[in-house]
């Protein structure tokens, strides 16, 4: 069932619903929370079906919020609330409130988002493209206990996770986070089939991928040895590769939905690790309403510590030839003139000498070679 309402208010909506649920023979209430929806009418549609798919694990009063674009300085001044409210099998285990905000009404979303809100429950609030860099401190994700992100919509994913590092608070998360649960939980018991040492990691994805260095952060976070970040065509995540004091241990998907395990000697293994959509991601957040805090420790280790580390680990082999070679003395001509053994020369000098006497060879002084070293 359909309700639409123009140019309305919010009391006018929470009337609608009301209604609505006598026309369909339901006037109670069962729902667990309210999900709040911020987003744009291009991906309205989009982020509204994921969470109806959701609803039927976890029904809730689903809100959205649509700021539209005024396009005259005369609109921008009126503030106008269009409202469609759907009940039924129109909102799948829920309800769903369609908010459009017009005008400068789009400001205070959240004081018509609040009277709308399920009393005594818990509230989500995601942002599927668009979100503000501190969730926490925009009025409607100061109403969440939940505030959920997603950084690969973002035009610089990079950046943007360094943002929410920055301005982390209890209760957020991100989509890029969810989407390497199955990752993790198969890392984490490859690695409980081995008593082993981790000696070093690498994670091989799509460039512009913030799941690829979240799961990067997070291996370098836990595990505290070198994580190289490598590059593929993807789709996402493509594989991550341990070497081990007992072997190497690998977890590679080329296709994006079937995944190889192989660990030395054990036969490899095919482990179903398939790209998920969104509403399994948004249904899975909403099972959690408590913070993550392994997401905030992973996070908070940083895209910019984990490249520095990886690049000390690269240029490690090199620094001992180059501070030898920095450290070695350079070559003293002999009181004669002579050349000294070590020089183009010198194995002329050795020609000359008497086979059957060795040619004695002159040293650097002792005390020289002990400030050279």
């Amino acid at each position: 069932m359909k309700i639409d309402l123009t140019d309305t208010t919010a009391g006018k909506v929470n009337k609608a619903l009301v209604q609505g649920r006598r026309a369909i023979g339901t006037p109670a209430v069962g729902m667990v929370l309210t999900l709040v929806i911020v987003t744009d009418e291009e991906n309205a549609y989009d982020a509204l079906k994921a969470a109806e798919e959701a609803s039927h694990e976890h029904p809730s009063r689903t809100l959205v919020v649509i700021k539209r674009v005024s396009r005259s300085p005369r609109d921008r001044t009126a503030s106008r609330l269009d409202a469609e409210v759907r009940v039924g099998a129109d909102a799948g285990s829920g309800e769903t409130v369609l908010l459009r905000l017009h005008g400068e009404v789009a400001d205070h979303a959240d004081s018509v988002v609040l009277p709308l809100m399920l009393p005594d429950a818990p509230v989500v609030v995601w942002w599927p493209v668009n979100a503000p860099l501190d969730p926490a401190k925009d009025p409607l994700g100061a109403l969440a206990q939940r505030r959920v992100t997603d950084t690969y919509s973002s035009e610089q994913p990079v950046r943007e996770l360094s943002a929410r590092a920055d301005s982390y608070t209890p209760g957020d998360t991100d989509l890029s986070w969810t989407r390497i649960t199955p990752w993790r939980s198969m890392l984490a018991a490859a690695l409980d089939q081995v008593v082993c040492e981790v000696k070093a990691v690498e994670v091989e994805g799509e460039e512009f991928n913030p799941s690829c260095e979240l799961l990067a952060m997070w291996l370098a976070d836990r595990l505290d040895v070198p994580v190289k970040r490598s590059l593929s065509s993807g789709p996402g995540l493509t594989a991550v590769r341990m070497e081990t004091s007992a072997g190497a241990i690998a977890l590679d998907r080329a296709d994006g939905a079937l995944a190889t395990l192989s660990i030395d000697g054990q036969p490899d293994r095919a482990v179903a690790l398939k790209r998920r959509e969104t509403a399994e991601l948004i249904a899975e957040e909403l099972r959690r309403l408590d913070p993550d805090d392994t997401y905030a420790s992973a996070l908070r280790f940083g895209v910019e510590r984990l490249n520095a580390s990886a690049a000390a680990t690269e240029a490690a082999p090199e620094a001992p030839a180059a501070s030898a070679a920095q450290a070695a003395p350079a070559p003293e001509p002999s009181a004669k003139g002579e050349p000294v053994p070590g020089t183009a020369a010198a194995p002329e000098a050795a020609a000359e000498a008497p086979t059957t006497e060795a040619a004695p060879q002159e040293r650097p002084p002792l005390t020289k070679r002990a400030k050279a070293t």
